[in-house]
């Protein structure tokens, strides 16, 4: 037994993730199915994915990475659902075990022996049970977000660029750690970086426009038409309701995708998005990342100036915001944030929402947004340090 602590005390990146794994597929065999499935949209990936090939054959509101996996799954698991979602969660888990092995790498860099086991074990411990992990296929996003911060730090610049254009095209947040490449990186070649991301997702878009036009745009265009959900925004516009599309929605009809979930705004994002976006540029002007803990606190920054500004929020996007804090932030003041939003998130998705308590998101959605700007104000402090 000391032995074995004593290789972990040297090399515990290959030893959480493994015990992170073995958590899971504990947690996995001690539940019924359906308490797998539980609140999570591993239904929705299913009924899609029984549709045909996406983008050709009906339209999805998720950019093309995921949808493309989910066929595939589908087609291995002969359309047998329970093999599917067994399969789906499996390779979610196996996403998250190699994000913690990439979050231990690059804790033992920014901190000291003793505060790094400390880290380590509160970001293992409130992500092993959090079902936002198995529920939603945030984590793939989550891998390459990491994964392109792990490379940027070891001057793989087209690596990093590489996996920011995956993380992106299964879901767009991974294009937040764009700003430190050209923090971090000489004009030119934070250029070519970006040239090089752009030029991929351009080429597997335009290819999906070429063999199906009206599918691929209605996909692309599907989240900006359903309007405000679960923000200070959503309060405002008068919509107290999840991200779900409406009922009448059938993504094998492209016009449906343009079918609202609410109110329209009265704030138009549009004009948010120039307050918010100068707002971020100066503060991009004014910041300057002398290491590793710096460029890892301006990304959390980063994630909540968009978090604050978009009209929409999911409970699973704290999945993205909680390798920062933990990697960012004082390890007392990462353990109270990291807990109380995890909290709050709870309580929004499942245990009020599901519920049908609606009205709660009057008080719920405030309390989030303060705590995000208080956390926004801890990245930015953190940056500056």
């Amino acid at each position: 037994m000391k032995n074995v602590l004593k290789r972990y005390s040297k090399k515990p990146a290959i030893y959480l993730p493994v015990l992170f794994v073995i958590g899971r597929v504990i947690l996995f065999l001690s539940l019924p199915l359906e308490g797998i499935r539980g609140y999570g949209d591993l239904w929705n990936f299913y009924n899609q994915s029984q549709l045909g090939v996406p983008f050709l054959d009906y339209w999805t509101e998720f950019p093309p990475l995921f949808p493309f996996l989910a066929y595939l799954v589908n087609f291995l698991t002969g359309g047998q659902q329970h093999s599917f979602d067994y399969l789906l969660t499996g390779m979610f888990t196996a996403a998250q075990a190699g994000s913690l092995y990439i979050f231990v790498k690059i804790n033992q860099w920014i901190h000291g022996e003793i505060e790094q086991k400390g880290r380590n074990l509160l970001y293992f411990s409130l992500l092993l049970p959090l079902f936002y992990g198995w529920g939603y296929f945030d984590p793939v996003a989550v891998f390459f977000m990491m994964a392109a911060i792990y490379a940027l730090t070891k001057g793989k610049d087209l690596s990093a660029g590489f996996m920011i254009t995956l993380g992106a095209l299964t879901k767009w947040f991974p294009i937040m750690v764009v700003p430190v490449i050209w923090k971090k990186k000489p004009g030119k070649r934070a250029l070519v970086i970006t040239i090089f991301i752009v030029g991929i997702m351009a080429v597997v878009w335009g290819s999906l426009f070429v063999l199906n036009p009206v599918m691929t745009q209605a996909s692309f265009t599907a989240q900006i038409k359903k309007g405000s959900w679960e923000t200070l925004w959503a309060l405002i516009d008068g919509n107290l309701g999840t991200g779900n599309f409406v009922p009448e929605i059938d993504r094998q009809r492209p016009q449906t995708a343009l079918l609202s979930s609410g109110n329209a705004p009265k704030v138009s994002p549009w004009i948010t998005l120039l307050v918010f976006a100068g707002f971020g540029i100066w503060l991009f002007l004014k910041t300057k990342l002398q290491d590793l803990r710096q460029l890892t606190s301006f990304v959390g920054l980063t994630f909540i100036i968009f978090f604050i500004w978009s009209p929409g929020y999911s409970p699973q996007w704290l999945l993205y915001l909680l390798p920062l804090i933990f990697l960012s932030l004082p390890i007392s003041e990462a353990g109270l944030f990291g807990l109380v939003l995890v909290l709050i998130n709870l309580l929004e998705w499942p245990v009020l929402l599901s519920r049908g308590f609606f009205w709660s998101l009057y008080l719920i959605v405030p309390l989030r947004s303060l705590v995000m700007a208080l956390l926004g104000f801890s990245f930015y402090q953190s940056a500056h340090d």
